[in-house]
């Protein structure tokens, strides 16, 4: 029995730090009912999800939620969202509902759709941002209609067993909880109105429930030494190396072969790591007091897009980032007194998008920093990112025993050969 006990406690514990990640500890997509007004069978009410991960965002084709009803519960009518069956209503009949199964799945609906089927931050096909990125797009919401519910806070039930895809697995939902009711305010904003009921869903990300390989890797290289590390060889898992192409077959020339599948299976350029995605960190230039990063993002899947993608790295001197070319740029500060973390992101319609892989399948920026002078070195690849997460999960990086070394006649404070020649063209100048 004390064996039981101590499994259960353990499987707890390893579920729970399976979800819980240290450079986002309160991230999570927190799903609201507002009950706003009731029917004569039931309810009205306005269903909100929120996005409070910094950087993890749900991408196309969008998310799908989905419960179980407490009692035998229906959906009459939807605004801003669609359920993907309508199970069996043949006990009804003239006014038919919109969905009778006990177990609903609602998806949202796409861009463009008539006007009286929209609702406030709705039809955006299923995208939402992360709350880092973008805040204001960080919101989906649509209006559902209950009949056979209840009529009254007492006599409604809360639905169980919420499950949400966005659009993969990884995320586990808890129960629903009644919380104090939403105060919203009246169209014109001169007052305020209060939700009759309100509860909540929290709704938190598990890479290890996602997929049981990571999605990406990291590669090093460096201005002071001719290596280049590469990603872990099969460090994305190697079950896709039968059905890999290479770049230059004749297959990707076939009509729809850049179609993604319903199950979301990619097809991946072969490579010794496998992965769809290959993030590569360049120390690139050593100044007196700033140094130079390149970083470039490169996708191996001919079937994904990645838009709003969103690029995460830990490293002791983003503390002092001077400059960001080409990429957005926002630091995150986890836990305060702490800022080592940031997160790049693609310019809006310059290169938020990330192409399938190709000729146009990677994106670049460059860093420039400011030195710290009690711990910046280029000694035991401390110019190396600590974590790399990309689309907000964590990347395979190299054993730390590969990273590209400096040599044992360099010292700390060399100039890269560009930054002598700097010098030289402006004494020669001065002088002239």
């Amino acid at each position: 029995m004390r064996f039981v006990i101590s499994g259960f406690f353990f499987i707890m514990m390893f579920s729970y730090a399976a979800a819980y990640d240290p450079l986002d500890p309160n991230g999570n997509i927190t799903i609201k009912w507002d009950i706003m007004s009731w029917t004569p069978d039931g309810y009205v009410a306005v269903v909100t999800m929120n996005n409070f991960q910094m950087y993890r965002h749900i991408i196309s084709p969008g998310w799908s939620l989905g419960w179980t009803w407490a009692k035998k519960e229906v959906i009459w009518s939807m605004v801003g969202a669609q359920a993907t069956e309508q199970g069996d209503c043949s006990k009804f009949k003239g006014n038919v509902p919109h969905c009778c199964k006990r177990t609903p799945t609602v998806v949202d609906l796409l861009p463009g759709v008539p006007y009286n089927q929209q609702f406030s931050n709705c039809c955006k096909g299923g995208v939402v941002s992360s709350w880092g990125q973008d805040p204001t797009s960080s919101v989906s919401a649509f209006q559902v209609s209950v009949g056979l519910a209840g009529t009254s806070n007492k006599t409604v039930k809360l639905p169980k067993n919420f499950t949400l895809l966005g659009p993969g697995p990884g995320y586990t939902c808890g129960p629903a909880k009644v919380v104090p009711s939403t105060t919203f305010l009246t169209p014109d904003r001169r007052r305020k109105t209060q939700a009759l009921m309100t509860w909540n869903v929290t709704c938190t990300y598990s890479q290890f429930l996602a997929r049981k390989n990571p999605s990406c890797c990291v590669s090093f290289s460096s201005f002071y030494n001719e290596t280049i590390t590469p990603c872990p060889t099969c460090a994305c898992g190697c079950q896709n190396k039968k059905n890999c192409v290479q770049s230059d077959s004749k297959l990707l020339s076939m009509v729809g072969i850049n179609t993604p599948r319903k199950d979301n299976s990619p097809l991946l350029q072969c490579t010794r790591h496998m992965c769809p995605i290959r993030v590569h960190w360049h120390v690139k230039l050593n100044y007196k007091d700033y140094w130079r990063v390149k970083i470039a993002v490169t996708n191996f899947n001919y079937r994904m897009n990645y838009t709003l993608w969103t690029l995460v790295a830990q490293h002791p001197n983003l503390n002092n980032v001077t400059q960001v070319f080409s990429f957005d740029y926002k630091p995150l500060v986890p836990y305060e007194s702490i800022n080592d973390t940031g997160m790049f992101y693609g310019m809006k319609f310059y290169n938020d998008l990330l192409m399938e892989a190709g000729p146009f399948g990677n994106v670049q920026s460059e860093v420039l920093l400011q030195k710290d002078k009690n711990t910046f070195t280029f000694k035991q690849g401390w110019a190396f990112p600590r974590k790399v997460y990309f689309n907000g999960d964590e990347c395979m990086l190299p054993p730390p025993d590969t990273y590209p070394y400096l040599p044992n006649s360099a010292h700390d404070n060399l100039f890269s050969f560009s930054t002598w020649i700097s010098l030289v063209l402006l004494l020669l100048t001065a002088i002239w």
